[in-house]
């Protein structure tokens, strides 16, 4: 068995991401996008916008300053020149991934049968269920609320409808859960229900793939997108269970498509064919979301840099901030920062080094990668509030 240090580890893991290669930046089209997505499989969705929604963020870490309406595009729209490229699925958490990937988790649909949550409000109203799907067959693409709106104009035998305000939205969800209906488009993050049928390609749909292949081949791209890491690291990419990845890496190694190494008495498995680079290289900002933090163990074991995202923590006691990006310089996760978009700037509210870092290598480097990110948002300026030891030295690089 080859053994690695946690450095060659990490070196690894970054490249494996895409962050070694160069920006194309403006210049990005939806071919970079299709190659981004099969590197990195899932782009998490959140509804916390306090900077820029979760999703548009890793496109930006790894290709730079792009249009976001490519993205958009590519996941809510569909004509004959540009098909449909990415399909919304709880893939790891809710996550946009490749069209043609959607067969591969028809287990977990029928898993969710009854939803993912809330399953005995479905249990005990399949009439809903069947109403719902019909009022979304004749209305089209449609929200939650406007589903409902629809169901209480409907002639009912009596005043006023027969189930709770709030079943609606939970059926309509348990529908998507279950792969009966997908998300046709966003409007200002609202999602608007579709049948399967009327959103993805016929071969899509239609597709059947065996339960055992399809787990295999979710573990080969989760081990693909992480270039190397443990059993929980790869089960936790698609959110896997152990009595599944076990049998599926046992086959890949037999397979020759996994290596067993170990780093540094971790055991952990490599991708066949990935090269252990010389030097660290990748420098981008990282939202909390973003694939290569969102597993937290594997961070702090490949980083040693502690996380937690700090939404749900009263405001006195967060260490950091609420919504803090992580920074990557040269390949390592040297600090974080607090950001806010405001009409006219983006805020840093704190800025953190890392122990052992050097400020007045920091400072110049999150500058410039700040800039470079107000100008994608749309804003003219980087304002920096008095939180955190880079703060001062932040803000004269800024200035300079």
């Amino acid at each position: 068995m080859a053994s690695l240090t946690t450095a060659q580890a990490r070196r690894i893991a970054v490249a494996a991401q895409g962050f070694h290669e160069p920006k194309p930046g403006g210049a990005v089209a939806r071919a970079h996008l299709r190659r981004l997505i099969s590197r990195i499989q899932v782009l998490q969705l959140d509804s916390v916008s306090v900077a820029v929604r979760a999703h548009y963020a890793p496109v930006f870490s790894r290709l730079g300053p792009y249009d976001r309406d490519v993205l958009d595009r590519a996941a809510w729209s569909h004509t004959a020149r540009s098909p449909r490229l990415l399909v919304e699925y709880w893939a790891h958490e809710a996550a946009l991934m490749a069209v043609e990937d959607w067969p591969l988790l028809r287990w977990r649909m029928r898993e969710y049968t009854h939803g993912r949550w809330g399953t005995e409000i479905v249990r005990k109203n399949p009439k809903l269920a069947e109403d719902i799907v019909a009022a979304v067959a004749q209305l089209g693409p449609s929200t939650a609320g406007q589903i409902e709106a629809h169901l209480e104009a409907e002639p009912r035998g009596r005043k006023g409808p027969w189930w709770g305000r709030s079943d609606t939205k939970w059926v309509a969800e348990a529908l998507f859960a279950s792969g009966v209906f997908t998300t046709a488009t966003r409007v200002g993050f609202a999602r608007h229900y579709d049948l399967t049928e009327n959103v993805l390609p016929p071969e899509v749909v239609s597709r059947e793939v065996d339960d055992d292949e399809a787990i295999r081949e979710l573990t080969l791209r989760a081990a693909t997108a992480l270039g190397i890491g443990t059993e929980p690291d790869i089960r936790d990419y698609f959110r896997l269970g152990a009595k599944q990845v076990k049998p599926a890496i046992a086959k890949l190694v037999a397979d020759g498509e996994l290596e067993p190494v170990d780093i540094e008495g971790v055991p952990a498995y490599l991708r066949s064919g990935q090269t252990v680079p010389r030097r660290d290289r990748g420098t981008a900002l990282l939202c909390p979301f973003d694939p290569l933090i969102f597993f937290r163990p594997r961070v702090e074991r490949l980083f040693d840099f502690h996380y937690r995202i700090e939404i749900y923590t009263p405001a006195p006691k967060r260490q950091f901030g609420y919504y803090v990006w992580p920074f990557l310089l040269d390949g390592q996760l040297v600090g974080r920062v607090d950001l806010k978009r405001t009409d006219g700037a983006l805020h840093v509210v704190g800025a953190f080094t890392e122990d052992g870092q050097d400020r007045s290598r920091v400072a110049p480097a999150l500058a410039g990668e700040l800039r470079t990110m107000a100008a994608w948002l749309g804003v003219d300026d980087v304002t920096v509030g008095r939180n955190g030891d880079l703060a001062a030295e932040l803000g004269q690089s800024l200035h300079r």
